[in-house]
């Protein structure tokens, strides 16, 4: 897993520009981790911009249980779909003021401002006389670009006036700009029109939960109100709340919980919310390909709406994700949108390698597992044909829309302990339409991905 990881890190560092695995699934980023996703929208295109989790590196003195974090990575995307790797855009080595030795490049954030990109990022000061001489203490440095991939050039110093971590802009419609970060409480300031200084002094946001951790702020901006949403500790692990007020800077009153505790104990959960193309999205994380250790994480996507008074309906955590899935590319049928309840299910194909991703086990005749919105277009599929292995020769049915719905295509998998490909003709279908692989009989099957041709 360290090679792994490694390996990844590397990718990285030479600036490698990639397209991700993703096809519309959770998590969207495939090939390294990505927590505290912050979404974007520049120039009619979704940017994302996450922390980049790494294991730490051996012979730097860091905690191997925490979280380790080395640079910035930008993706991005017209449909939410595919994914672009822009590369690193920040380093701690890059940046005068950061002590590289810390490897705390934390939640960051980027706003446009005029024809400028400035990108916000907490990270540890070089140490300073009389101080633990591993750190200077948090600071929230500013890196300026001509276009939203960068390149970013970092200011020589932090932002003087802020001790925090975890910066969130919002740019309100008379102009004035705001950060908001959080160190024990949430705090916000009016930032001066250059966007690197402060213009007035942080002050801490009342009306929030006084139990339990608070922090990555993110506030946005719909129908006159103003949302100030971050995780939270209530419990165990961090749920996302919110606050609602009628100001930038409150007073801000609590209006509910945006999403739950992670089912799976995933203790950290920052988040994002933005609007595209008329929908609105919510940006998150979870521990999807390292799920013995929650300091790595990877971020989702799912789709977030409100309700007429403004109030935002809790989001359920899925792992299809959002977006259209072409038919002719390969769907991943393990990033479900349902399951029957006996018969089916997922495991990961390698348990030494989880970014090698899953696999979905069909095992009792009339199990099955649905995906939705596989996109056909206007010509239909003439075959389809399955990554797939049997303990014996099987029989799979895909269907359109339900268990019973309407044959696609019924596919006989032969025995084989190897994965191989097994192919039928396909009937007609067109448009947008939920794709149902229903096992019919046999031995156990076990599915890697579906492809239309």
């Amino acid at each position: 897993m360290k090679m792994l990881i490694r390996i990844a890190v590397l990718s990285s560092i030479v600036g490698l520009v990639s397209v991700a695995d993703a096809n519309g699934q959770n998590p969207v980023i495939r090939d390294q981790y990505t927590a505290d996703p912050t979404a974007r929208v520049f120039n009619g295109k979704v940017y994302l911009y996450p922390s980049h989790d790494i294991l730490a590196p051996e012979g730097k003195g860091l905690r191997p249980d925490w979280f380790c974090m080395e640079d910035y990575h930008v993706f991005s995307s017209s449909d939410l779909v595919n994914w672009e790797d822009h590369g690193v855009i920040v380093s701690q080595y890059s940046v005068p003021w950061v002590d590289s030795n810390t490897y705390s490049m934390w939640a960051p954030d980027c706003v446009e401002r005029d024809g400028k990109y400035y990108f916000y990022f907490p990270a540890n000061r070089k140490p300073v006389e009389g101080a633990n001489p591993r750190r200077g203490g948090f600071g929230i440095g500013v890196a300026i670009a001509d276009a939203p991939e960068g390149p970013y050039v970092p200011q020589e110093n932090p932002i003087e006036g802020i001790f925090g971590i975890d910066p969130s802009v919002l740019i309100d419609k008379d102009g004035q700009a705001y950060i908001y970060y959080s160190m024990g409480q949430i705090f916000v300031a009016k930032l001066k029109d250059n966007m690197v200084e402060l213009a007035s002094q942080p002050v801490a946001i009342e009306n929030l939960p006084d139990k339990g951790l608070k922090e990555g702020p993110f506030v946005f901006e719909r129908n006159g109100l103003y949302y100030l949403t971050f995780p939270h500790v209530e419990n165990v692990t961090e749920r996302l709340e919110y606050a609602i007020g009628e100001s930038p800077e409150g007073p801000f009153r609590m209006a509910g919980v945006i999403m739950d505790e992670s089912p799976t104990g995933c203790w950290t959960n920052h988040h994002s919310i933005m609007e595209y193309e008329g929908q609105w999205y919510l940006f998150y994380h979870h521990n999807d390909y390292s799920p013995n250790f929650d300091k790595n994480r990877s971020t989702r996507i799912d789709s977030l709406f409100f309700n007429p008074d403004g109030t935002i309906q809790k989001v359920v955590p899925t792992l299809r994700g959002v977006g259209v899935s072409s038919a002719y590319a390969q769907i991943e049928i393990d990033r479900y949108s349902a399951i029957s309840g006996s018969g089916a299910e997922i495991a990961y194909h390698d348990t030494t390698n989880y970014f090698k991703g899953w696999k979905t086990i069909l095992n009792e005749p009339g199990a099955w597992i649905r995906y939705n919105k596989v996109g056909f277009g206007e010509i239909a599929p003439k075959s389809v044909k399955l990554n797939a292995r049997s303990k014996g020769a099987s029989v799979v049915e895909l269907r359109e829309g339900s268990p019973n719905g309407t044959l696609i295509a019924k596919v006989k998998v032969a025995a084989s302990s190897d994965w191989n490909l097994a192919d039928a003709k396909a009937k007609k279908i067109i448009g947008t339409k939920d794709l149902v692989v229903v096992f019919k009989k046999g031995s156990e099957v076990e599915i890697d991905w579906v492809q239309f041709e």
